[in-house]
């Protein structure tokens, strides 16, 4: 019987079973950012452990990072967490990329844009959307404080195998339809814990038309359906995303590199756990109602009701739109909407401020709404220069930030108020994600502009 993709990178990386326990695996890349490393440095410094392999972890600052300016971090506890990551990479030698400088932004943006992970490696970071480099054909897993300080000593990792589920994607995608509302409505038809403990590859024809930024989109969001990683097999749009980059191989090894990369597919008669298959007709572009990802709706439905519900299901219904102040069977569409975010590891790439771009060239900003656009990275920044995106925000009234993590999470000074309503291109939108009190409603870069234009959640499709 032939191996799924998961299978092939997961077996080429095993050094031992443990017998009735878990896999000893080895690890390519950990990536290590400010905010779950120090403990794991600590552990390290107790027992008087080197990091085993150096030049296998990068690390970088994000979370903390304010996106107005990168000159000072005001809050106490957060500049103590990046100056301690400084200070731990000195001492343990590890590849630093400090904030504010060219090669730093969102851990999860700069790694694949730099070609540090890549087709058949397994990678780590003590972050649950280590998922998103998956996208270029990589076994991709966020770990936990421990796990990191297992990893920086034995660049070994001990996991029990997950199960193996591939969801299918077939046919063409309606006019606004982008791969945020591809993920978005997977969750909604299999929940925030459908995919609980498995590595899901996406595969069809509609991912095989996604650019790498669509796909790197689609794989962040795999752990907001409980998924162990995400990952797609990697193809000639892979091949020439990494082509040139900073880390890629190059001359004969890029050429070595690939002809291995190319057999990084699931065979004919390999067989899943579990298999899915969605058709992209069926797709709307879609925004959020309640407090996680799969609680969303196609922008033109209206929020669900209670008829038909259990009681804990009742329950679970009225918190939630309790704390976002909707209401049942309500049109969200024209919704008064105070914030806009554009950014995150999930929407921070130059496709993502392109296709803003492209709804808000030649109209104004809503005076009602504060919008935070912020790159995922340096290298982002430049692009949307060069490219003379930056000007057509200006035109619009927008202001292009600094890369940062910003608004996805509250912990940097791009905080939503509470009870101001987002709507916002991250990952997450729990009970005060935003900033405490806040609410976020999830949506993709081109329902993001539309309602940046409009000052209300607005449907894309009516400005293209």
């Amino acid at each position: 019987m032939g191996k799924t993709l998961f299978e092939k990178i997961w077996d080429a990386h095993v050094v031992q079973v443990v017998p009735d326990g878990p896999t000893q695996l080895y690890i390519d890349r950990l990536y290590a950012h400010e905010v779950t490393s120090p403990q794991a440095f600590d552990t390290l410094r107790d027992k008087g452990i080197k990091v085993f392999r150096p030049e296998q972890v990068v690390a970088m600052p994000d979370h903390n990072t304010p996106s107005d300016q990168q000159e000072v971090i005001n809050d106490p506890i957060g500049r103590k967490q990046v100056e301690t990551l400084a200070k731990n990479c000195a001492e343990f030698g590890i590849k630093h990329f400090a904030m504010g400088t060219k090669d730093n932004g969102i851990i999860h943006v700069v790694g694949p844009e730099k070609a540090l992970s890549l087709p058949g490696m397994t990678i780590v970071c003590g972050d649950s959307h280590t998922s998103t480099h998956g996208a270029v054909g990589a076994l991709a897993m966020g770990i936990g404080t421990s796990e990191v300080a297992e990893v920086l000593a034995s660049q070994c990792i001990l996991q029990g195998k997950p199960k193996s589920m591939r969801i299918n994607i077939e046919g063409t995608l309606q006019k606004g339809v982008t791969a945020k509302d591809i993920a978005l409505y997977i969750m909604a038809q299999m929940t925030t814990s459908g995919a609980t403990g498995y590595v899901v590859e996406y595969a069809g024809s509609t991912i095989r038309n996604l650019s790498m930024e669509g796909r790197l989109t689609l794989s962040n969001l795999s752990i907001e359906m409980g998924s162990r990683a995400g990952i797609i097999a990697p193809d000639e749009t892979t091949f020439e995303y990494l082509k040139g980059r900073e880390y890629a191989p190059k001359g004969a090894e890029w050429d070595k590199a690939v002809a291995y990369w190319k057999t990084l597919k699931t065979d004919d008669d390999a067989v899943f756990d579990k298999e899915v298959t969605y058709k992209a007709e069926d797709i709307k572009p879609r925004i959020t109602y309640g407090t996680n990802p799969g609680a969303g709706i196609a922008i033109d439905e209206t929020v669900p009701t209670l008829d038909g519900l259990n009681e804990a299901q009742k329950v679970q219904l009225t918190a939630q739109l309790d704390y976002m102040q909707f209401k049942p069977g309500q049109k969200l569409e024209g919704t008064p909407v105070d914030y806009c975010f554009l950014g995150a590891c999930t929407n921070g790439r130059i496709e993502d401020f392109r296709a803003f771009a492209s709804v808000v060239k030649g109209k104004k900003k809503s005076p009602n709404v504060v919008a935070w656009l912020v790159p995922g990275s340096w290298l982002v920044r430049k692009q949307i220069i060069d490219e003379g995106i930056d000007k057509i925000l200006e035109d619009a009234g927008f202001e292009l930030r600094l890369p940062s993590c910003s608004s996805c999470l509250a912990m940097n000074p791009d905080k939503v108020p509470a009870g101001k309503l987002s709507i916002s291109t991250s990952n997450r939108n729990f009970v005060g994600r935003q900033g405490p009190g806040a609410r976020t409603v999830l949506a993709s870069p081109l329902v993001v502009a539309a309602s940046a234009i409009t000052g209300v959640i607005t449907d894309p499709r009516k400005f293209m």
